[in-house]
């Protein structure tokens, strides 16, 4: 498989590694972790006008029509800078469930502006109970009129806090666990009912907890086919944990190349700590994690377009799970190099660190991305 980039690529990658450099360095993160936000409006409309908001949309839905890999490199790219924007719960979640089940006037109410950088967009699926289980939901949707009341409670939205609108999960038949009878809706961010709560992460970036008390919304806000919104969000899951990998690897890189500056540069016994074996072995086994996070988060961005669901998720599972083993040892062995001062909150290196962390919980952390492959016929499984 070549995995050389195209000309086209190249040049995004450029750009976007400019962005980073030139407007959106750590230092800009700092600034935003202290604002009721957490990210710029006017930085995201910039990203609107490059395009990068809508390179994995359709054209016919106003996008650029790229590949999820082209996300991916930016994606990446961002991480490497802590961008706070957010891609993911806009783009990958949101705006892909907005792209994919949505009729042509919801494209153009919701979608359309966000593209545009004018509007930002959630996803609500997750409840207290549910952990990684996208079936497990007691929000219920009841009919009321011609349209929908909504009420019940949900966790970890993330860009809860600060989305113009925000697609909610529902359940309008069945019980809690049923695959059958789950429903999205588009609902306003201000909507009567609805309660938000900003909710800091240990990241430095923000989600929300929500509370729906019989929030009222019309049939134009429902969301594809009522009861069938099971299998579209879950391969939206897979391609936003496909999108984690893609962010994580960015501060991976960032990790590795900070630790072997420092190698270089800190000196004991008057000589540059780099120039102990021990500490070159330890760097080469940093490289050889940071290389297959690598391989594996493009194999998992190639597979993010799959219509097969079990290579989807087979590739994407294996890909999590390398970022959080793969992706632990070099940020463990980062903070462990630079000693004391790797901790404190001076030290960039922390900064990645914990964002890394999270990344590694979302969507589903290494052991249930284990025990989902190891349930893949053709792959974990014997049958």
């Amino acid at each position: 498989m070549n995995f050389d980039l195209t000309e086209e690529q190249q040049i995004l990658v450029d750009s976007v590694a400019k962005f980073v450099q030139n407007d959106s360095p750590v230092e800009r993160f700092r600034k935003l972790r202290d604002t009721e936000r957490g990210w710029d409006p006017t930085t995201w409309a910039r990203m609107g006008e490059f395009g990068w908001l809508g390179v994995v949309f359709p054209e016919e839905h106003g996008g650029f029509g790229g590949q999820f890999v082209d996300l991916a490199l930016i994606l990446e790219q961002l991480g490497r800078g802590l961008v706070a924007e957010p891609l993911i719960p806009s783009v990958v979640l949101a705006g892909g469930l907005l792209s994919e089940l949505g009729t042509a006037a919801q494209r153009e109410q919701f979608l359309t502006p966000m593209i545009e950088g004018r509007t930002s967009l959630a996803l609500a699926y997750a409840e207290r109970q549910s952990r990684y289980s996208a079936n497990d939901c007691q929000t219920r949707a009841e009919k009321r009129g011609t349209g929908w009341a909504l009420s019940g409670e949900k966790t970890w939205v993330l860009n809860g806090h600060a989305a113009d609108q925000i697609l909610v999960l529902a359940r309008t038949s069945g019980d809690s666990l049923d695959a059958e009878g789950l429903s999205l809706f588009v609902v306003d961010g201000d909507a009567a009912g609805l309660e938000r709560i900003r909710v800091p992460g240990m990241d430095g970036q923000r989600s929300a907890l929500l509370r729906l008390r019989g929030v009222e919304v019309g049939a134009d806000r429902l969301l594809g086919e009522e009861g069938r919104a099971l299998l579209p969000l879950e391969r939206t899951l897979d391609r936003a944990a496909a999108a984690a990998c893609a962010e994580g690897q960015g501060e991976i890189q960032e990790l590795f190349e900070r630790t072997v500056a420092y190698l270089k540069q800190r000196s004991q016994f008057g000589v540059p700590i780099g120039s102990f074996q021990a500490l070159q072995h330890r760097a080469a086994d940093m490289y050889a994690e940071t290389e297959l996070c690598r391989s594996t988060m493009i194999l998992a961005a190639i597979a993010a377009d799959y219509e097969d669901r079990e290579k989807r998720q087979a590739e994407i599972s294996a890909a999590k799970l390398q970022l959080s083993r793969g992706g632990w040892f070099v940020q463990g062995n980062a903070i462990q190099l630079f000693g004391g001062i790797g901790v404190t909150d001076e030290q960039d290196e922390g900064l990645f660190f914990k964002r890394l962390r999270v990344l590694q919980g979302l969507f589903g952390d290494a052991d249930w991305h284990v025990a989902r492959y190891q349930g893949l016929p053709g792959f974990g499984s014997d049958e």
